[in-house]
C-alpha cells in the first residue's frame, strides 16, 4: 500500500527522448527512428504530466516522410499538453535529423555539433556500363513511360534526372516551410540557409539555426532545478528482434548508421 504525503510538493519530471540513427519506415523487426515505433514512447513521455518534454538528437537524417510525421505528432502533444520542448543536439542534426530538431521550442548544440543540409537527395549506382561490358542484355518491358524511372542498368536520361529534382523540389520546399515556420525570426535573414550546407555548433547559433551552446543535464538543472528528475526513454525491442531477429537486425542497422553518419566525417 503507498501512502501519500499530504502538502508535499512534487518534484519536476523532464522525460528525456533519446533520437538517435538514421530515419526511415524501420525494418522487418520495427527498429530505428519511425513514427511507428516511436509513437507509444513520445506519447507515453507527455502523459507524465512533465514540466518539460526534452529530445537528445544524434541523427543524420533519412525519410523525409517520417521526419515530418514523427515532428508532427511531438507538435501536436505539445500544444495539446502546454508542454515546452526542449532539444539537445550531440554529434549531428542534418537533414531530416534536424527536421526533427526543428520540433523544439529551443535548441541548444555542443560545440562540434553539425547541424543543417535542409535539402533533398536521391543517390543511387549506374550499372550500364557493366553490363554491357559483360554481354548482359537488360530487357524491360513496361505499361507506362515512368514505370523504370532512372534505371540503374541503362544509361542517364535527362528526362530522368527532371523528373527526379521534379519530385525532389516540393519536399525540398516542405522542409524550407517548417524550418521557417519553427524557428521564425530567429533565422538570419541575409543568410544562404536552405542550399543543402551545413554548420558547426557557434556557427549555427549566429546563423539562428540553434538557439546557444548547452549540454542536456546541466541546462535542465539550470531550468527546472537541480531537483528535477530526468527520466530516459529509450525503445523497447520486440521479442522476435531480442531473439533471433536482433542480430542481422542491428548488423543492417549499423551499416545504414554508419553510410549516413559518414557524409558528415563521423
Amino acid at each position: 500500500m503507498k501512502f501519500r504525503i499530504p502538502f508535499r510538493k512534487k518534484l519536476p519530471v523532464v522525460p528525456v527522448i533519446r533520437l538517435q540513427g538514421a530515419i526511415g519506415t524501420g525494418g522487418r523487426f520495427g527498429a530505428g527512428l519511425n513514427d511507428a515505433a516511436l509513437a507509444p514512447l513520445i506519447e507515453k513521455a507527455f502523459r507524465m504530466k512533465p514540466a518539460a518534454v526534452a529530445l537528445a538528437i544524434n541523427s543524420p537524417g533519412g525519410s523525409p516522410v517520417q521526419s515530418s510525421l514523427i515532428a508532427a505528432r511531438i507538435r501536436r502533444l505539445a500544444s495539446e499538453k502546454g508542454v515546452k520542448v526542449h532539444v539537445f543536439v550531440e554529434d549531428v542534426a542534418a537533414s531530416g535529423g534536424y527536421w526533427l530538431a526543428c520540433a523544439g521550442d529551443d535548441i541548444w548544440v555542443d560545440d562540434s555539433s553539425i547541424l543543417g543540409s535542409i535539402g533533398v537527395i536521391s543517390a543511387g549506382f549506374g550499372f550500364a556500363d557493366f553490363i554491357t561490358r559483360h554481354g548482359i542484355e537488360r530487357r524491360v518491358v513496361t505499361s507506362g513511360r515512368s514505370k523504370s524511372l532512372a534505371d540503374p542498368f541503362q544509361p542517364v536520361k535527362p528526362e530522368d534526372t527532371a523528373r527526379l529534382l521534379a519530385l525532389q523540389e516540393p519536399i525540398h520546399q516542405a522542409f524550407i516551410n517548417h524550418v521557417k515556420a519553427r524557428r521564425g525570426a530567429k533565422l538570419k535573414p541575409e543568410a544562404d540557409l536552405f542550399n543543402a550546407d551545413v554548420w558547426v555548433g557557434a556557427q549555427a547559433v549566429d546563423l539562428g539555426l540553434a538557439d546557444g551552446v548547452a549540454h542536456l543535464v546541466p541546462k535542465l538543472k539550470a531550468l527546472y532545478g537541480d531537483k528535477a528528475r530526468l527520466v530516459p526513454m529509450g525503445q523497447k525491442r520486440g521479442l522476435m528482434s531480442r531473439l533471433t531477429g536482433r542480430a542481422m537486425s542491428d548488423v543492417l542497422a549499423e551499416i545504414e548508421d554508419r553510410a549516413a553518419f559518414a557524409r558528415f566525417g563521423l
